[in-house]
């Protein structure tokens, strides 16, 4: 059996999320640009919010929570790993089924949930239309996630991690033969969404069956083993609820003024870099690692993965928050600020931008300790943490819209994820020694915080300097090409300096790999 090698893992899910992520840059740039902050891109974030927030619900949240913990012990004994990736596939794949169906049929119903700001204008309609067109999308994507944790349990990353790249593609090249040809952009790029979510389900589906698990639709069957995922699933099921719930909070407090909705999601998109990148990339490999450790009662290397994980995670995360919080404006006028996107738009989204910043390293460590629990098969404590998280979004959301306006959900998503993690953290100290980070994280962890501050000083003082780049549209690229420099050399440099982390561990972990 393959076994799982943490940080080359990390860097293979890190660099694929990488390049998904820039090429979704390059989507939300051409989104911006051609169709702009307004009615048709606040419909079409809405309507593409829908199979996004069920596909975390069922597949990405619940499913994997219970299935990857349950398949990797199976794998790691030998106890019968394809014919319970057989029953989960047909499982899964029936309930979601049922689901698309449903949602089908009341798509208005799901839209006014969700976004009930829209009712009474145009974008009420659209929304409707494009939804009904980009919902399938959740039947590709959640048994892609079932073939990709499959992968990810077998130690096989990279085309799990490359699969989101195929949407990116499909969405791209959808828009720019829209514009190209003179038609209607909007349509191009919502029937893009389902042909993506076949070819990733294809990509992925291959994969695992030259890994061994070549899985086909059958009449589900229900036993023994089904029954406890779903035991254990449950509860990762009503936690992923409750944070898709924290963004319907959030979208329906958006929906209230004029394009919100747009503003946010582009913010979403810029944070959403980091994030994929480091935390997520952190979590994918660190499930599956823990729970094979933990089945061989290896406590001191599921401390050991634990503590690299987090310490890789926060090294990559804080600076790139720092730098959220100080050039905001600068990132946002060069990656948004062109076509149907102006300046007014440019200064909405850098104020998302930095709060969303502010949040930053607790959605990261976030993913870093779930898996703590899912090792354990514990999914009852994240999901009454969960909850908490929910109510502090719900208050915080709907009490300071009044007083702040749109930018609220902002606000209450990043005091939310604090609250999460603080939750997280302290519940995981139950599980004694093992779930707590060693002493070479407690370490480093200031001196990474010292690196990052004075990175962002740098940052600063750049940004001050070259002002009369940012103000003239070809120099741009330029500008941000700077600010990118002294942030990289001057983190890895003093990082490196006063010892916040060695270069030359990446490189042997790389090779060791």
């Amino acid at each position: 059996m393959k076994p799982i090698r943490l940080m080359t893992g990390f860097f293979t899910v890190g660099f694929w999320t990488l390049m998904s992520r820039v090429l979704g840059f390059v989507r939300e740039v051409l989104l911006l640009s051609l169709i702009g902050p307004g009615p048709v891109m606040d419909a079409f974030v809405a309507a593409f919010r829908l199979p996004n927030m069920f596909r975390r619900f069922f597949a990405e949240g619940a499913f994997n929570a219970a299935f990857v913990p349950m398949f990797a012990k199976r794998l790691e004994s030998g106890e019968g790993a394809s014919a319970f990736a057989r029953d989960a596939f047909n499982g899964l794949g029936l309930v979601v089924l049922f689901l698309t169906g449903l949602g089908m049929v009341f798509m208005p119903g799901l839209v006014w949930l969700t976004a009930e700001g829209f009712a009474g204008d145009e974008r009420f309609d659209m929304t409707v239309g494009y939804g009904r067109i980009v919902f399938p999308y959740i039947v590709c994507m959640s048994l892609s996630a079932l073939f990709s944790g499959i992968l990810n349990a077998t130690g096989r990353f990279a085309v799990a991690a490359a699969a989101p790249v195929l949407l990116n593609i499909c969405v791209i090249t959808a828009m720019t033969i829209g514009a190209l040809t003179g038609g209607a952009i909007i349509t191009w790029l919502v029937w893009a969404i389902p042909v993506a979510g076949v070819a990733q389900l294809a990509l992925t589906w291959r994969a695992a069956a030259q890994a061994g698990f070549p899985l086909k639709p059958a009449r589900p069957r229900w036993n023994p083993a089904m029954r406890d995922m779903v035991v254990i699933a449950l509860p990762a099921a009503l936690a992923s609820g409750v944070m898709q719930i924290n963004l319907v909070v959030g979208q329906l407090v958006a929906s209230q003024y004029k394009s919100a909705v747009s503003w946010l999601f582009a913010a979403d998109r810029l944070y959403q870099l980091p994030l994929g990148v480091v935390g997520i990339a952190v979590g994918v490999v660190l499930l599956p690692d823990l729970s094979r450790r933990l089945r061989g009662g290896d406590d001191a290397g599921a401390k050991t993965a634990l503590s690299r994980a987090a310490e890789i995670s926060l090294a990559l995360t804080i600076p790139s928050a720092v730098a959220l919080m100080v050039v905001p404006f600068a990132l946002v006028t060069v990656l948004f600020e062109r076509g149907a996107s102006d300046i007014d738009d440019t200064a909405a989204i850098a104020t998302a931008v930095t709060i969303y910043g502010l949040g930053l390293p607790a959605f990261v460590l976030q993913k870093v300790l779930q898996p703590v629990y899912f090792a354990r098969e514990d999914t009852r404590r994240p999901f009454h943490y969960a909850v908490v998280a929910m109510v502090v979004n719900a208050a915080i959301a709907v009490g300071l819209a009044p007083w702040v306006g749109w930018i609220a959900p902002a606000i209450a998503t990043t005091l939310a994820g604090w609250a999460m993690f603080a939750c997280l953290a302290l519940g995981a100290r139950r599980y004694g020694q093992a779930a707590k980070f060693d002493a070479r994280f407690h370490s480093r962890i200031w001196r990474i915080l010292i690196a990052s501050a004075l990175m962002g000083l740098a940052l600063y003082l750049t940004n001050v300097a070259i002002q009369p780049l940012l103000g003239v549209p070809w120099w741009r690229g330029l500008a941000l090409l700077i600010l990118l420099s002294v942030a990289a050399v001057s983190y890895f440099g003093l990082g490196q300096l006063i010892g916040a982390f060695k270069l030359s561990e990446f490189k042997g972990a790389l090779r060791r790999g």
